[in-house]
């Protein structure tokens, strides 16, 4: 496992991915918003780190689809094959 980044260096990468650095806002303040926590931020590029390498499994699975049809389809060519073989 990967170690969890802390302080500047959290929040530079954070800035770099485009993650929103500040905290949740509060509705009820005329402060607005404050700097996120560092486990707010940690929480938040893990999920960005997790949405990317899952949306790249559909390739995985279109290759995976590719493979079954090509497979089906040399199964089917060589029962035919044979059937014809058999016929003469």
């Amino acid at each position: 496992m990967q170690k969890l980044l802390k302080g500047e260096a959290l929040v530079k990468k954070c800035e770099e991915l485009n993650i929103d650095t500040l905290g949740e806002r509060i509705y009820k303040s005329s402060l607005g918003r404050f700097n996120a926590t560092d486990s707010e931020l940690q929480q938040r590029l893990t999920e960005y780190k997790r949405s990317k390498r899952e949306s790249r499994l559909w390739i995985i699975a279109l290759i995976s689809s590719i493979a079954a049809i090509v497979s089906a389809a040399t199964a089917i060519v060589a029962v035919i094959v044979n059937l014809v073989i058999n016929l003469k």
